[in-house]
């Protein structure tokens, strides 16, 4: 019986992924489509042809996608790090206000805040720049990995690392051979939310980038506003697969099997 409702399960969940890219896949290949035929009238490898063109736009598009989402995501989890450990290990003063300070870009609509920030980026020459892009969504990428490593260091045990020191482990051994394995879980999940938000990002990556720094999620919608439907459909998939490669690498992580090491003395 259990088996029986694991499978039906995991049918439901491949049913629940899999639903949306067929139509996707169906306007791709389609040259006419019109309602209420189930199947296109006409089939054409047309959108897939162009968007493998280099006057498309999709290769350059998607390497500064890919550049922006990285560095983004480098850069989220080393803030996180130290920032996790020192409001899940530690109580000093002031740091009531430190998370709300870190809990802020979650409260704040984005719009509000992104035009100041705009504001701000202009008058430093960040503004419509990779560099631009980057700090901005940093703003919200930064908070969620903080928000993860946080809530790993909430149930971690420092004594490990005291152990570690007692039987001659020096600093950067202990962190590699005792706090790095226990907390790698936790910073695998905080890098796959900070690159999604960063690859899913459009309106930061347009009013900072200016419409000079062209995302895949800015050409997605270009192309879904201009009408052409199975151009914007195979563009769809493009923009998607780096994103379900990702979370299919890291998705081991999603569960509480791999939990950060806990036991006596939590936190201190």
């Amino acid at each position: 019986m259990n088996r029986i409702i694991r499978w039906f399960a995991m049918t439901m969940i491949i049913i629940w992924v899999v639903a949306p890219f067929i139509p996707l896949w169906l306007w791709s290949f389609s040259l006419r489509w019109r309602f209420p035929n189930l199947l296109p009238e006409v089939w054409s490898p047309r959108a897939w042809l162009y968007l493998l063109k280099p006057s498309s736009g999709v290769l350059d598009a998607t390497i500064d996608s890919l550049v922006i989402a990285v560095v983004v995501t480098v850069v989220s989890v080393a803030i996180a790090i130290p920032a996790g450990r020192a409001l899940g290990l530690y109580r000093f003063r002031g740091k009531r206000f430190m998370e709300f300070l870190i809990l802020a870009p979650t409260i704040i609509p984005g719009l509000a805040s992104v035009f100041g920030v705009h504001g701000l980026f202009l008058r430093y020459h960040l503004a419509n720049s990779l560099v631009g892009v980057i700090l901005v969504h940093l703003i919200s990428s930064v908070t969620y990995a903080t928000m993860v490593m946080w809530g790993v260091f909430s149930n971690y045990n420092p004594e490990f690392e005291e152990q570690g020191r007692v039987l001659g482990a020096n600093p950067i051994r202990n962190f590699r051979y005792v706090t790095w394995p226990a907390i790698f879980p936790g910073i695998v999940v905080a890098a796959l939310f900070s690159f999604l938000l960063s690859w899913y990002q459009y309106l930061l990556t347009l009013i900072i980038g200016g419409g000079k720094v062209q995302t895949l999620a800015m050409l997605l919608f270009n192309f879904a506003r201009s009408g052409d439907r199975p151009v914007a459909g195979a563009l769809s998939i493009i923009f998607m697969i780096p994103a379900l490669i990702v979370l299919f690498v890291t998705s081991r992580y999603l569960t509480g099997e791999n939990a950060a090491v806990s036991g006596l003395g939590g936190g201190r």
